[in-house]
């Protein structure tokens, strides 16, 4: 987890995953595009895309970074800061 997750943390802001992409533990390839609070529970949340069908969602930050079967939800694969590929 550390290695996807950003080193800019307070105690009201968790450490939270880089934007970029990921891939789900059922194999679906996914763009991570930010965390946010939800305005009136405050709860964390990640919004990101479903590649292959350009769908919009958001999920608690929780549960995006909980292990299933001993292996994270979602890994990241490539983070928005890296090269592109081929470069």
């Amino acid at each position: 987890m550390s290695e996807q997750t950003s080193q800019n943390t307070t105690p009201e802001q968790p450490r939270h995953p880089k934007p970029g992409l990921y891939r789900h533990y059922k194999g679906g390839l996914y763009t991570l595009l930010c965390v946010g609070r939800h305005s009136e529970t405050e709860e964390w949340l990640v919004t990101y895309r479903c590649d292959s069908q350009g769908t919009y969602w958001v999920r608690p930050l929780d549960m995006w970074l909980q292990t299933v079967q001993g292996v994270p939800r979602f890994a990241l694969i490539e983070d928005d800061y890296q090269q592109p590929r081929g470069a």
